[in-house]
């Protein structure tokens, strides 16, 4: 069974293999080395089943991810058991993101997720950054609206998935957990991971395998093993969880066995 971590001080523990959902439902304007088909209910069903059996209880997902919320209100077994993080501010649309961090957005955005993932309350809301993070965090009215809703009962944490060292540092003060790209060959967010450690805030790694590319075509002698890239990944005071999305059974088993390893090298 995979071990559960802290996700900083919200009182809520998460296995330290999340499962990313974009490939439940969004194959368009998509970052990884090979194209793939989306997978059928019946798939994603047996995929859920697995994750579960083996200890992982988050799961990842956004508005963004086309029909992946909807996807996993309708099919996700014994919803106690998991905890659900989603996002607010980008929409996509025609094959193409728009970001919208405006009060009405953010609530309408909050109200279809729960609608969508068949749910009364959201375990965690990321915004979901267009690269413009303190701008973000310091002129919108996202942050104040989220803080309303954790108010509200709607959601139990806040959090940011930032793309700059900057916006991270800034969001360590005002959120309660982070999302940050951290792999073997972008290891620029350290000083925020260390400062969010610090701070008792949790964690999440995406892209930790470089969004497949880092163990594509992988062999023995010239690229580093799943395993090796989740040690390195796991390795770092404060890590959460690493969030990584597949549709795959065999790569899902895989996954887990090399953050077991990872875990307890």
């Amino acid at each position: 069974m995979l071990p559960l971590r802290d996700l900083g001080t919200t009182g809520m523990r998460v296995s330290c293999l999340g499962l990313g959902t974009v490939k439940f439902g969004r194959n368009e304007e998509v970052k990884y080395p090979e194209g793939f088909e989306l997978p059928s209910d019946r798939e994603i069903s047996a995929l859920l089943d697995l994750a579960r059996e083996a200890g992982i209880n988050l799961l990842d997902t956004a508005p963004a991810y086309g029909s992946s919320e909807q996807r996993i209100g309708r099919l996700l077994p014994d919803r106690d058991k998991w905890l659900l993080c989603t996002k607010v501010g980008e929409i996509f649309e025609g094959g193409r993101s728009r970001f919208d961090f405006s009060a009405g957005h953010v609530r309408a955005s909050i109200e279809q997720s729960l609608r969508q993932l068949r749910t009364d309350r959201l375990d965690l809301v990321l915004i979901h950054s267009d690269g413009n993070d303190l701008d973000i965090l310091d002129n919108s009215d996202c942050l104040e609206t989220l803080e309303r809703l954790r108010d509200e009962g709607l959601l139990r944490a806040i959090g940011m998935s930032s793309k700059t060292i900057e916006g991270g540092l800034r969001a360590i003060d005002v959120v309660d957990a982070l999302m940050l790209t951290y792999n073997r060959s972008d290891t620029s967010q350290s000083p925020v991971i260390e400062q969010a450690q610090k701070a008792g805030k949790g964690v999440l790694i995406k892209k930790g395998l470089a969004s497949g590319h880092a163990v594509h075509g992988a062999t023995q002698d010239k690229t580093p093993s799943v395993a090796d890239n989740f040690r390195f990944l796991l390795d770092p005071p404060g890590i959460s969880s690493i969030i990584v999305g597949t549709i795959n059974p065999d790569h899902l088993r895989e996954n887990i066995q090399s953050a077991v390893e990872g875990v307890n090298p």
